[in-house]
């Protein structure tokens, strides 16, 4: 099944920052897509999809798949495969960039494609095994996402560009870009990729995806966000880390992010509020 989302820019999988209320509010501002956080099939957290997002695995076996995605397929619009998390926590358990095997790979691709009819992609960054993994993406998957930094950048420096331009170049499906996408580049950006994935600039800033899709009834609001906060028990902690957030950019932002930093509970945020 190909994707068919309401426009071409999405809301890119962040490990702390795509809890259920900001998906929600990303989706309102217009994000075609948005995707989870990562997800293990062998210690799956509880899971909200309100959103019906993009649920994204990682995995160095194809032990518990079935039985996840049974669970979860009627709730999300597809599924994706996390083969570019960077962090030292994959680095400890061999999944995202550092799971290299091209044969496990390949076998937890085929087993995701069995146990489902929805969307299937991969999520890559730029290595020596990309275009082998663009071989396995293309026979089982609908699109693939790229994100052209290295394992070694993390997200500093520049995006290799010219690579990903190479990349889409070769690739028979839907590429996705994602890297440094904000609303100055994404229309060009746009001449070339089939998709994008808006990741740090989106952080804090919703109404990214209101400007970039020409959504004019969108006004972002930090209250919108907390009453669905408060819906889903997103934890205080999560809360005001997003506040915080959402404070970047405006007039004593700073002093602002000062103050909340003491506030210790969710009652004392809605007065400071």
């Amino acid at each position: 099944m190909k994707l068919s989302p309401k426009n071409k820019i999405f809301l890119a999988p962040m490990e702390e920052v795509n809890d259920p209320a900001f998906r929600l509010i990303c989706k309102k501002a217009g994000a075609g897509l948005t995707y989870t956080p990562l997800s293990s099939p062998l210690n799956p957290r509880p899971l909200i999809l309100d959103d019906k997002p993009i649920l994204q695995l990682f995995a160095t076996s194809t032990k518990g798949i079935k039985e996840f995605m049974k669970k979860y397929d009627k709730k999300v619009s597809g599924w994706d495969f996390n083969l570019g998390c960077p962090s030292d926590l994959a680095k400890k358990h061999g999944f995202g960039s550092y799971l290299t095997d091209l044969e496990i790979i390949e076998s937890i691709v085929k087993e995701m494609r069995k146990n489902t009819k929805k969307p299937l992609s991969i999520k890559i960054r730029k290595s020596l095994i990309a275009y082998a993994l663009l071989k396995i993406a293309e026979k089982y998957c609908d699109s693939i996402a790229i994100h052209p930094r290295t394992r070694a950048q993390g997200y500093a420096g520049e995006p290799d560009l010219e690579w990903a331009k190479d990349f889409k170049s070769k690739s028979k499906i839907p590429v996705i870009y994602s890297g440094s996408v904000n609303e100055y580049n994404a229309k060009d950006l746009l001449k070339t990729f089939d998709y994008l994935m808006v990741a740090r600039s989106a952080i804090g800033h919703p109404e990214i995806f209101a400007k970039l899709t020409n959504n004019k009834k969108f006004k972002k609001s930090f209250r919108d966000y907390l009453k669905l906060a408060e819906k889903y028990k997103i934890p205080f902690r999560q809360i005001k880390f997003q506040a915080m957030q959402f404070t970047k950019g405006e007039r004593g932002s700073r002093k602002l992010r000062d103050q909340m930093y003491r506030i210790k509970t969710l009652e004392e945020l809605e007065k400071y509020l």
